[in-house]
């Protein structure tokens, strides 16, 4: 039998406090409690040499199931297209035009965050619809 495992996911980011926050609005995720002896994160990072302050920042699905996000600075930015995307599952079980108006209500939202719609995918004869976007790093995911 296999061992089950915690998931997490890990993205290469400019800002990683200004990315996870973005994630926590966009999946109703949380930033986790400060480490102890801490009042707010801003403390406990500046308690950090300055060449690791503002090196990471994380945060979790307040029901334990989805996989923790975790963000670490680097140097490079991002040059070429996502190999792995994240799937925001925002139409799920919906088909037609309730589906399409719901994943365009969901772009909207996200945009007002600073999102990116890259181009809207009407359903075919294969395909229900869904709409590619760009968080506020370039990392694509998609409106599903």
């Amino acid at each position: 039998m296999a061992t089950l495992r915690k998931l997490q996911i890990t993205f290469d980011c400019a800002q990683p406090e200004r990315l996870a926050r973005f994630w926590c609005e966009v999946l109703g995720y949380v930033v986790p409690p400060m480490p102890e002896g801490f009042d707010t994160w801003a403390d406990y990072d500046r308690s950090l040499p300055p060449e690791q302050q503002g090196a990471w920042f994380a945060c979790t699905d307040p029901s334990g199931v989805g996989p923790r996000l975790f963000f670490q600075r680097v140097p490079e930015g991002k040059t070429a297209k996502n190999r792995v995307h994240i799937d925001v599952r925002a139409g799920t079980g919906l088909v037609g035009e309730e589906r399409l108006a719901t994943l365009e209500a969901e772009r909207d939202r996200l945009v007002a965050l600073g999102a990116v719609c890259e181009r809207v995918m009407v359903a075919d004869e294969e395909n229900e619809s869904c709409i590619v976007m760009q968080d506020i790093e370039g990392n694509e995911f998609c409106l599903d």
